[in-house]
Order: C-alpha cells, then sequence, then structure tokens
C-alpha cells in the first residue's frame, strides 16, 4: 500500500477519533440549495450517528469535513452489530462503518441528482480520513473545520456561517452533537471562542489538510 494512500484511508477502528472529508466528483458542488445542507444533515444523522460521534462539522458547496469518533460496537445494542448485505451479515465493524458510509452518500445523491436532473457519480469515490492520534491534532482540527468557509472565500467571518457545528456547540440545545465535550475540551466557551480566534490555530493548519 502506498504511503499516500496509508495516510488517507486508514481503516475506520473502534475508540479512535478521524478527520473525513469528501467532496464532489471533479470538484463539482454537492449543495445547490439551503435544503440540501439541511438534508444532508438529516441523512448523516440517520445512517451515521447510531455508530459514530461528531464533534466538529462544516459543510462547503463542493466538500464537507467531519470530526468524529466510532464508537465501541460492544456498546451498541445488539441489533446493530450485524448489517445486512445483500445475501449475508457483516459482523466486522470496519466493515458496518464502510458501508454505512456508502448507503448515506447513495442516499443523499440519489435525491440531489433527482433534484439537478444529473446523471453519474456526485462524490469521489473514496472519502478521505486521518486519524486523529493527539490532543493537539483534535484540538487544531476543530478550529480548521470551522475556519473552513473563511479559508475557501465562502464567507466573511467563519463564525456566522450557518452549514458548520461553531455555533451549534455553543448553543446548549442539546442535540446528537458532542458540543459539551467540546467546550468542556476547551476549558469553556470563552477558551473556546478565543482559540478560534488566535493565530496560533492557524499555525498548525498544514498538518490537518486533506483536502489537496
Amino acid at each position: 500500500m502506498s504511503t499516500h494512500r496509508q495516510e488517507y484511508y486508514p481503516p475506520l477502528l473502534e475508540d479512535h477519533y478521524y478527520h473525513i472529508y469528501n467532496r464532489g466528483n471533479n470538484g463539482d458542488n454537492l449543495f445547490f440549495q439551503d435544503r440540501n445542507y439541511r438534508y444532508f444533515l438529516q441523512k448523516y444523522d440517520a445512517y451515521l450517528s447510531p455508530y459514530v460521534e461528531t464533534y466538529a462539522f462544516c459543510l462547503l458547496p463542493n466538500h464537507f469535513h467531519l470530526l468524529v469518533r466510532i464508537k465501541n460496537f460492544s456498546d451498541l445494542p445488539q441489533m446493530q452489530q450485524t448489517l445486512r448485505h445483500g445475501n449475508e451479515w457483516i459482523t466486522s465493524p470496519e466493515r458496518i462503518i464502510s458501508e454505512q458510509f456508502r448507503r448515506f452518500f447513495v442516499s443523499y445523491a440519489k435525491s440531489v441528482k433527482i433534484q439537478e436532473e444529473r446523471t453519474g457519480s456526485l462524490f469521489e469515490k473514496n472519502f478521505r480520513r486521518k486519524q486523529v492520534d493527539s490532543e493537539q491534532y483534535f484540538t487544531t482540527l476543530v478550529a480548521y473545520i470551522h475556519q473552513n468557509p473563511q479559508t475557501h472565500g465562502i464567507c466573511a467571518d467563519y463564525t456566522d456561517y450557518p452549514y458548520s457545528s461553531y455555533q451549534r456547540i455553543i448553543d446548549p440545545k442539546p442535540t446528537r452533537l458532542m458540543k459539551s465535550f467540546v467546550i468542556d475540551w476547551f476549558g469553556g466557551v470563552a477558551t473556546y471562542i478565543q482559540f478560534h480566534q488566535q493565530a496560533s490555530a492557524l499555525e498548525l493548519i498544514s498538518s490537518v489538510v486533506i483536502e489537496d
């Protein structure tokens, strides 16, 4: 296996954190209307939330970023520890997670292709992921994901961008997003906001980029 593939396509293992990224095929858009962003999150919740915890996300017109942890399958209900795939039952956590991502992408793409009257693949075939293997990586990645819209010139201020978890994490309303964990990780809301504003966060971004 090439070094590139080892870096961007590691196995999805239980109790491990990952930066997950995918974009539109040939750089095409994934989202065309406001409702597409909402529908994407609804489908993601339906297919992946039973198996992963989500700590940060950002959806941009032609790509998206996620920071997740794969749950320990021994903690899941018995019915979630196997998955029907054709004529077989999948029991490998890695295969189940990969299959759920595949089904999620297919389900979302089907709706958008009908909406846009298009054919062919919507997503790039293989979604990239990097294992988050240090506390510094986790901390920097949260800021990197949230700053992405401003980095790409999609908005003037990432804090106002509606399709990321930046403001949602501050909102105390309970959701499946691991907002309490993230706020505690940064030591409170004020520190969370301050870190995002610090230039030092941007200086570390090169180590977490997987878009090239």
